[in-house]
């Protein structure tokens, strides 16, 4: 009994699966025949019939192919959970001139609006997953879509027979029912081998990140280098400026004024302990010591300790990376237990630090109020461009009310 209602669940879920696939795969025939129809009704004697049903054919074929695709690709993902990059090209940033013009990668507009509708249709007409996108449309229909037809079709036509009483109408219920599992399963092949990005796509996606990415690295390098130079500028070098008047102070009144020439160098030698503390400061931020010294692991424990929260670590034994490598993921967690601290109150955080396959995993989690986001002009963001250059990834969950949980992978061919 219990195997029946296993069995007529699967044959319920297959036939609702089997509708949605024809309904979908479907859209772009059902033009064609609109079209058809139109040409056949409108082409008595008229020579230009052949016109309207062809712009008909090209503007919905052209309009349904992305929504169609993102729908299978959806389909695809939500039933069996595999995913199917869709490989479209992004459009970069509409800026404005100091003439008053946008420019928006291409040309330049009088307004905003005119430079990023332009931007669109250019990236898009540009893009080839446009055409990769009807090509999959003019497919799938044949490929997938018929056989997922065949359920609601062969049911309706089968309650059209039965009404009649002719046996074949049972036969063919029968068949409708018992293939209605299976039906719709066609799309995710079809789908994964149609859909996804070319080998061209992916070289040409792969050399505009790196390209990003050489540039986001080029402006950080550049922003590090200043705020170093600030620093310096601002804190050590000024004490030093100081304590170098003081100790020539100190030696003018060293024979005059004893007693104020020792006041002098004591406070010329507080200025210079100063001077050292703030020196190590700038260096522990430029790389911890300890970072270099004991590894990825103990720097996030000796971090968590300066935290005021009640933090975990734990981490698989033995884990060492390369300097850049272990570096970038310091700074990330420490920037993340910064922003909790910061903006979510919480009163706890964990962090953990593993390997799964060799890929390295380090997910930071708090209880605090959650609500996080990232923003293009966000440590977030410039976190997960870090992460890029070393083809990292970074992965925010956090619903309002909490809890946070940061997730930063790196391949294991980064290691």
């Amino acid at each position: 009994m219990r195997q029946l209602g296993i069995w007529a669940e699967r044959v319920g879920v297959g036939f609702v699966r089997s509708c949605v696939v024809a309904v979908v795969t479907m859209l772009v025939p059902t033009v064609w025949v609109v079209a058809m129809a139109w040409a056949i009704w409108w082409g008595a004697g008229n020579p230009w019939s052949w016109l309207g049903p062809f712009v008909l054919v090209c503007v919905g074929t052209l309009g349904l192919s992305r929504p169609v695709c993102r729908m299978v690709r959806s389909l695809v993902a939500r039933w069996t959970g595999t995913f199917i990059p869709a490989g479209y090209r992004e459009a970069g940033p509409v800026v404005r001139m100091s003439t008053g013009y946008w420019w928006n990668g291409f040309t330049y507009e009088r307004s905003r609006r005119d430079a990023v509708l332009d931007q669109k249709w250019r990236v898009r007409w540009k893009d080839p997953a446009v055409w990769r996108d009807v090509r999959f449309t003019g497919i799938v229909p044949f490929a997938a879509g018929v056989v997922a037809s065949v359920q609601p079709v062969g049911v309706v036509a089968a309650a059209l027979v039965l009404g009649q009483g002719v046996p074949a109408g049972v036969l063919g219920l029968v068949v409708s029912i018992a293939t209605a599992p299976y039906a719709w399963r066609l799309l995710v092949p079809v789908a994964v081998r149609f859909l996804r990005p070319s080998r061209a796509m992916t070289m040409t996606e792969r050399v505009e990140e790196l390209t990003a990415q050489r540039a986001d690295a080029t402006v950080a390098q550049a922003a590090e280098i200043r705020r170093i130079e600030r620093d310096l500028h601002d804190g050590a070098q000024a004490r030093l400026v100081a304590l170098g008047l003081a100790l020539a102070t100190a030696e003018k009144l060293m024979e005059n004024d004893p007693d104020q020439a020792k006041a002098l160098m004591r406070e010329a030698r507080g200025g210079a302990a100063a001077s050292l503390a703030e020196l190590r400061e700038l260096v522990k931020g430029i790389s911890p010591p300890v970072l270099n010294e004991r590894g990825l692991v103990d720097a996030v424990r000796a971090l968590a300790l300066d935290v005021p929260l009640d933090v975990a670590v734990s981490a698989d034994a033995g884990l060492r990376l390369d300097p850049p490598i272990e570096a970038a993921f310091y700074f990330g967690v420490a920037e993340l237990l910064t922003n909790a601290v910061r903006h979510a109150q919480p009163s706890r955080a964990r962090i953990s630090l593993s390997q799964d396959g060799g890929d390295l995993i380090v997910e930071v989690e708090d209880d605090g109020r959650g609500g996080a986001e990232v923003r293009a002009d966000g440590g977030l963001a410039g976190l997960r461009r870090r992460l890029a250059i070393f083809d990292g990834t970074l992965e925010l969950s956090s619903p309002p009310g909490g809890p946070t949980r940061v997730r930063m992978a790196l391949p294991c061919d980064s290691l």
